[in-house]
């Protein structure tokens, strides 16, 4: 079935309260613009205005991407910056997002998650680099560093023991 195309002027109101309702890069912005049949100068002209009337920001989407994922659903930086650069969010806001998490609060949710993972591993059979090797993975898929990683689990394991 093919979709009635918008005029720039409704391409303008729609995008506007789809960047009203979240925060949202330059990238999803353009795709969204694009689904709705805006001709490729009309999308760029209308990206320019959204940006200048600040509906648009990448560095704000950045830092709140990342603060969030972070916060809500506890991703380590690696993961952060990948799904940023999914998102083709430049180098520079890249950074700024990743200097907004706080290496104090970024610390104490890669122990508090290790700790609860290797809590959480039980069973007949289950040693200590079964615990080891599943906590690890775990972290390692939640997009933390490894060499933080074995800090953490270094910590943890040296209390229990």
């Amino acid at each position: 079935m093919y979709k009635k195309q918008l005029t720039k002027e409704q391409g303008f109101q729609m995008l506007k309260l789809y960047c009203e309702w979240q925060e949202r890069s330059h990238y999803e912005a353009k795709e969204k613009a694009f689904s709705h049949g805006l001709r490729k100068t009309e999308v760029d002209e209308i990206l320019a205005q959204l940006i200048e009337e600040n509906y648009l920001n990448e560095e704000r989407f950045a830092i709140q991407f990342a603060g969030g994922k972070f916060r809500i659903k506890k991703w380590g930086r690696i993961k952060i910056i990948y799904e940023l650069k999914q998102k083709r969010i430049s180098l520079y806001c890249i950074k700024k997002a990743m200097s907004s998490i706080e290496e104090d609060a970024y610390s104490k949710v890669l122990t508090k998650l290790a700790e609860e993972k290797w809590k959480s591993i039980k069973g007949t059979g289950v040693n200590r680099f079964v615990k080891l090797s599943k906590t690890k993975n775990y972290l390692l898929q939640k997009g933390y560093e490894p060499n933080l990683i074995l800090e953490a689990i270094k910590k943890i394991t040296d209390t229990k023991q």
